[in-house]
């Protein structure tokens, strides 16, 4: 006999376990099924995020970051480092434990919360009593069924055509977290988020890396002025990435990967690398939910088809995260999943898409929230912009980087602000600021009044808001 529950969430990513806690919060039995398994094959919820982006790739970037410092930058502050080496083994396994420290994390979240785990594919099975029955296939198959579903199985690295992945030598994201050595070459494809990452953790470890994108202009979702200044300092750090390519024939050798494509000149280029990172975006992960069984409508991408509440076709049937439309970001699909539980319970849950930040944990970082200097144009919105360099910024001077600014674009008669970037150190924490002051509709003069503590990096964002109305007192 299958067991009940009010709310069945299939998925424990940022959407799908913080869906289950919220719906657990509002009075719900719920369930919440994911099937990630650890290295000893136990679970290991927390999904794409936890297990293959967000969180062990900022534990590599701080871990070359330390490295970097230590051989480039102790100098400068007295410090005498010498013969300094890198453990990749030893880093890697820090790596891990911080992902297990995660997951441990989840599955205590949810047993606090009185959600119910089930380890395993939850796929659908058909309608029963105005119920949805799904099937657990895991150690043992299991049967349950709720009048609500909420489906949040994120997302898979997109495999180039004719070049897949075999984690060897041709890595997706997953792969290029496990190396266990320095390569001397490495290429990627792809100059994106993890393209970009990956590519810095490697080259501060000591790789010759060579990013290659098949778009003329570097970074096209950023605003135009934050992807030049970011470029100029990634060109310096001795990051090679070549715009405008076209990569034909990859051929995958037992010494290593080459990589044949045109570049913008139009010249023919054999590019030999020990390995290979495809970065060439992600894929909505649908496979093997069965959503025949039930008449689930997908896309042509097969994502999952929803409104702007992330109704379903199907009546109690939900969908949040990368396996529907909209940015493939964890913190979308975590406020995606909290609306949902809200809506089920009657409530009138929210998601502001003009308000979800975007980083790039890059060195210097990059952030921004809200629309770009070329969109505001293209759309015929008039506007102000200000904006103040790092340079100039006393906090940046004493943290020896200096790298970047602020930039602030607001309405040019109501003075709202409409976005706002930065390219710089702590820019992932400094947006933060700029979301909040955006979610309430602050104007420019908001931000420079408000009293920001001295010395911070955050005075920049005020002289930023202050150049909005040629005001700056500092440049």
């Amino acid at each position: 006999m299958s067991k009940q529950f009010d709310v069945v969430v299939i998925g424990g990513g940022p959407g799908g376990y913080i869906a289950a806690i919220r719906a657990a919060q509002l009075g719900f039995q719920v369930a919440c099924i994911d099937e990630w398994k650890n290295a000893a094959g136990g679970p290991a919820p927390g999904g794409t995020c936890t297990n293959v982006g967000c969180i062990p790739s900022k534990a590599l970037l701080q871990s070359s970051e330390h490295f970097d410092h230590a051989n480039h930058h102790f100098a400068e502050h007295g410090i005498s480092a010498t013969g300094v080496k890198m453990d990749v083994a030893k880093m890697i396994a820090r790596k891990d434990t911080v992902v297990k420290q995660n997951n441990d994390g989840i599955l205590y979240l949810l047993k606090k919360n009185k959600v119910t785990f089930f380890h395993g594919r939850g796929s659908f099975v058909g309608k029963a009593e105005g119920a949805y029955e799904i099937k657990v296939a895991g150690k043992t198959e299991e049967a349950i069924t709720a009048k609500q579903v909420i489906i949040a199985t994120g997302s898979n690295a997109r495999a180039l055509p004719g070049t897949p992945f075999d984690e060897l030598n041709v890595l997706s994201n997953d792969g290029a977290l496990r190396l266990g050595a320095v390569p001397k070459k490495l290429a990627l494809i792809g100059s994106g988020v993890i393209g970009l990452e990956m590519g810095s953790v490697w080259r501060r470890l000591g790789a010759d890396v060579t990013i290659l994108e098949g778009l003329s202009t570097f970074l096209g979702a950023v605003d135009e002025q934050i992807a030049k200044e970011a470029k100029k300092a990634f060109d310096k750090q001795g990051l090679k990435i070549e715009l405008g390519v076209k990569v034909g024939e990859i051929v995958n050798g037992k010494k290593g990967v080459t990589v044949n494509y045109t570049n913008a000149k139009g010249e023919a280029v054999a590019l030999d690398a020990d390995k290979l990172i495809i970065s060439i975006g992600r894929v909505p992960n649908t496979m093997g939910l069965n959503t025949e069984a039930v008449g689930l409508q997908l896309d042509e991408r097969g994502a999952v088809v929803v409104d702007a509440d992330c109704k379903t076709n199907l009546p109690g049937v939900w969908a949040v995260g990368d396996v529907v439309r909209g940015p493939m970001l964890a913190h979308k699909a975590e406020e995606e999943g909290v609306a949902v539980a809200e809506r089920i319970a009657g409530q009138h849950g929210h998601v502001n898409f003009n308000t979800i930040p975007w980083v790039i944990y890059t060195s210097p970082e990059i952030a921004w929230v809200g629309r770009t200097e070329q969109q505001l144009k293209a759309d015929g919105v008039a506007y102000k912009a200000g904006s103040f360099p790092f340079l100039a910024n006393g906090r940046a001077r004493a943290l020896g980087d200096t790298t970047g600014m602020v930039k602030m674009l607001a309405d040019a008669t109501t003075d709202e602000i409409l976005g706002v970037h930065i390219v710089g150190p702590q820019a992932s924490e400094l947006i933060a600021e700029a979301v909040v002051a955006m979610e309430f509709r602050a104007s420019a003069e908001d931000i420079a009044r408000i009293c920001h503590a001295h010395p911070s990096l955050s005075e920049s964002t005020k002289e930023a808001a202050l150049a909005v109305d040629k005001r700056s007192l500092n440049f």
